[in-house]
């Protein structure tokens, strides 16, 4: 069905509190969006990021009585009577269907393909990862898991144990463990991650080489020939001493999450313990990796 979409133009400060007064007026969602499309990364834990420039915008079912909506908002502080605002009808879509359709296998490095579920298979001799991300995040799509994807697809992890530490879907232990690793561990702190890498592993027939754990049920003492960690530049810095031990002596590290300004200071986070590579990057995105001194 169609839907109504009332747009708000604000300041980042005053932008909550619009969002808050459309949804006690009958929104059924509010999103934010950047007047002039600047990003905003990594916002602390909690907290909402928003820009000078700020379009409120609450979506609402089509049968809703604008009049009504208007007239209640013009009450608000913030608002007032003639408030400028725009409304607009907008046709409802499978957004579901149309985020599968334009999913579409994707090569990295020489060997290793990730190819969505309910797709065929492009080259049925390569190693070929089957994924359905559900609600986790990772399909390969994004430039950090790229990086990661092919990275791992250069290593040689035949007979290897790998920690995804940030797991989402997990796309990259199932990817290490096809790519030959004797066993893979992933490590998430969101349960949906949890349940979508279990999911994805047994697609994959890997399930039994595959552990995975939330953060307080993660055995003590865990170490690997390989770590890859897929997250944010903030966590990596600041869980640089956890993350920094997990690696045997002479294993590999990947970290990715991390934008190019940012390279720097992760990069001084594990420079004492690894000797690390070159940065590698794509698009804004980079990639550290390192060997444990």
């Amino acid at each position: 069905m169609p839907w109504i979409q009332m747009k708000l133009n604000t300041t980042g400060a005053q932008a909550e509190e619009l969002g808050d007064a459309l949804i006690e007026n009958g929104a059924v969602s509010v999103t934010f969006q950047d007047t002039h499309d600047n990003p905003v990364f990594e916002p602390l834990p909690g907290e909402t990021r928003l820009w000078g420039d700020t379009d409120v915008i609450g979506l609402f079912d089509a049968e809703t009585e604008m009049p009504d909506v208007i007239a209640g908002l013009e009450q608000h502080p913030l608002l007032g009577a003639g408030f400028h605002h725009k409304i607009e009808q907008i046709e409802d879509k499978d957004w579901e269907r149309e985020w599968m359709d334009n999913f579409h296998p994707m090569r990295f490095g020489e060997r290793l393909w990730i190819c969505p579920s309910w797709r065929d298979v492009p080259d049925p001799n390569a190693v070929n990862v089957m994924l359905d991300p559900g609600l986790a995040f990772g399909t390969g799509t994004h430039p950090t898991t790229a990086l990661c994807l092919a990275w791992l697809d250069g290593l040689d992890l035949v007979g290897k144990t790998v920690i995804d530490f940030g797991c989402g879907s997990g796309i990259l232990a199932i990817a290490a463990l096809k790519l030959g690793a004797a066993a893979a561990i992933g490590i998430d702190i969101d349960p949906q991650a949890i349940q979508a890498s279990r999911d994805n592993a047994q697609r994959n027939g890997v399930s039994e080489r595959l552990s995975l754990y939330l953060p307080h049920q993660q055995p003590d003492n865990l170490s690997a020939d390989v770590v890859v960690a897929n997250i944010l530049a903030g966590p990596l810095r600041e869980l640089a001493p956890l993350i920094s031990v997990l690696p045997k002596n002479g294993g590999h590290l990947g970290l990715s999450g991390v934008l190019a300004s940012q390279a720097e200071s992760v990069c001084e986070a594990y420079a004492d313990t690894f000797t690390l590579d070159p940065v590698a990057e794509k698009e804004e995105w980079c990639r550290i990796t390192g060997i444990r001194c």
